[in-house]
């Protein structure tokens, strides 16, 4: 099992609804990303270990959105779908040329998505 999905199982005992799994869950991958960007020495094992589970909870969250027990709209399912193809790009584009400020977009994303499943936006 990834680093990602063992983080969302820790997660989703420790606390109650999916929704709630799911920000702490994209605010974890947030924080592992920041901290890269914040200490950036150029690519290394952190930043390698930051895309990789950030790049594994987004690929969660495509395979739910494909799911036949999904219960969310066409619509909000083809918009997760969309933001997970950015994510996987931009990811893409990180480690073929490397810069902290492309960090900056998985980092607001991810705050963004949690913020919206957590109600507070």
């Amino acid at each position: 099992m990834s680093n990602a999905a063992q983080a969302y199982a820790r997660t989703s005992q420790t606390t109650g609804t999916v929704r709630e799994i799911e920000a702490q869950a994209l605010l974890m991958a947030a924080k592992k990303l920041r901290d890269v960007q914040a200490n950036w020495t150029g690519p290394d094992a952190k930043l390698h270990k930051a895309l990789l589970f950030n790049r594994r909870l987004w690929t969660i969250f495509m395979s739910a959105v494909d799911s036949n027990d999904n219960p969310n709209s066409v619509e909000v399912r083809q918009n997760i779908a969309n933001l997970s193809i950015f994510v996987m790009n931009q990811t893409v584009e990180m480690q073929l040329a490397p810069d902290p400020q492309k960090l900056k977009p998985l980092i607001d994303i991810n705050c963004q998505i949690a913020a919206g499943l957590a109600g507070r936006v």
